[in-house]
């Protein structure tokens, strides 16, 4: 009997877009059910209310965790990191997504596996784990052990994830545009070219490995992390092997004293800001799962670098700027910095320059802070929040973010929701300080 979270990925082109021609009829039939019922009660609802209903949510995530893959990595993206002008509605179904996935069941695991190694690939490991420990958007992982009897890991490539990502995208970018989900006269061109060399990228195993090389040797001499070693010979397009560490979820942290949670947070930021303003290299997915915590070291485990983005020296000299003006409490300076990111900001009314002032001073008031920042005391998601339904009123000067500063921004927002959720204390402003 199949296991209730084994799907099999539809892997031709022409197999997702009939997935995604079927989401579509189920949106709109949704759409039509939900206007009778409301017009037969005397109601003149809004099309958007119509559409983002409890059974159109199910459908949405539903059919995107079914595809997995660029679809449903998309769905992810968009509800990390296109926040600022998406329904608060839609960001939340698509929040849904970053929880675990399904997984290949056992017939497409083995033909992906047959793919990878021939007919005979069974010989190559020992104690190989048919049952996936995590299942996420472009693969799952299974515990094995390599021939020189290393306990090792493989991160298994869902079929048609690499050749589907341009479709993919665009799809679902059609299909939020035509609903009119997004708000019209954002031009997200920019960000959707962007999405898929970076969906390219994370289904790139090969340059991940190279990627889990480069970190490795970068970290260690630094005791507070540890980071999976590549095993070289069983590196295929679609598998990626690596040594397996013991650990725990990182929300194990949570039950620490506090001491401990306030150490493991600044180790985390601290080594956001080393790979930013450093090595100008990032690892831009901040999904809790790709941190765990080994209990007995004390020492956090660094997961899944196929998000890895390099950044440029422009880029990242500008955003000192940014840092030092958000240091100082300097507005008009952070207006500027802003603007020389590639933000648009300049030619908008005093009043929309102003709120957006406010916003960026209070986004980055952590920075001004004389101290150890109380990220499980701070009310700061609330207040901005509030903040961002009054940019609803300015929607004529709204502007899809700079590409760079999206990516970024996810990996600073995903710490800042880590720190919070631990309850931890950080001198973020000691941290920056170093580097601007």
């Amino acid at each position: 009997m199949a296991d209730k979270k084994s799907r099999a990925v539809p892997a031709s082109r022409v197999g997702r877009l009939g997935r995604m021609a079927k989401l579509a009829g189920g949106l709109a039939g949704g759409f039509i059910a939900e206007g009778s019922r409301r017009l037969a009660q005397g109601e003149r609802p809004r099309a958007r209310d119509m559409l983002l209903t409890p059974g159109n949510a199910r459908r949405l995530t539903d059919e995107l965790a079914h595809m997995r893959g660029a679809a449903m990595k998309m769905g992810q993206m968009l509800s990390m990191e296109t926040g600022e002008f998406l329904p608060p509605e839609l960001t939340d179904i698509l929040a849904r997504l970053r929880s675990d996935g399904f997984s290949m069941p056992p017939k497409q695991l083995q033909q992906t596996m047959t793919e990878a190694y021939g007919e005979d690939w069974e010989e190559l490991f020992y104690g190989f784990d048919a049952k996936p420990i995590a299942a996420a958007s472009i693969g799952q992982v299974h515990r094995a052990y390599a021939p020189d009897g290393r306990e090792i890991v493989l991160k298994i490539q869902y079929p048609g994830v690499a050749r589907s990502i341009d479709s993919d995208v665009d799809n679902i970018s059609g299909l939020l545009r035509v609903s009119g989900l997004l708000p019209e006269g954002i031009d997200i061109k920019p960000l959707l070219a962007d999405a898929k060399e970076q969906l390219r990228d994370e289904a790139d195993y090969l340059l991940e490995a190279e990627h889990l090389k480069t970190y490795g040797e970068a970290l260690a001499d630094d005791d507070r992390f540890l980071v999976p070693e590549v095993i070289e010979d069983l590196v295929r397009e679609q598998v990626l092997p690596m040594t397996y560490l013991a650990s725990e979820p990182i929300e194990t942290i949570a039950d620490l004293p506090q001491e401990d949670r306030d150490r493991l947070c600044s180790a985390l930021m601290e080594l956001m800001l080393l790979e930013f303003f450093g090595w100008r290299m990032v690892q831009t997915d901040p999904n809790f799962a790709n941190y765990r915590y080994k209990s007995e070291t004390g020492q956090l485990v660094l997961l899944d670098f196929g998000a890895t983005r390099y950044f440029k020296a422009g880029f990242v000299n500008g955003y000192k700027a940014l840092v030092r003006a958000a240091i100082k409490q300097d507005g008009k300076k952070l207006i500027k910095a802003t603007e020389k990111l590639g933000y648009v900001v300049a030619g908008a009314n005093d009043e929309y320059t102003q709120l957006v002032e406010q916003v960026l001073l209070m986004a980055l008031e952590s920075l001004a802070y004389d101290g150890a920042y109380d990220f499980g005391a701070t009310d700061l998601p609330a207040r901005l929040a509030a903040y961002t339904e009054s940019i609803q009123d300015f929607k004529e000067f709204w502007q899809a973010p700079p590409t760079d500063a999206v990516f970024f921004h996810r990996k600073i927002g995903g710490i800042f929701m880590l720190a919070s959720r631990m309850k931890a204390r950080v001198n973020i402003r000691e941290l920056a300080q170093r580097w601007v």
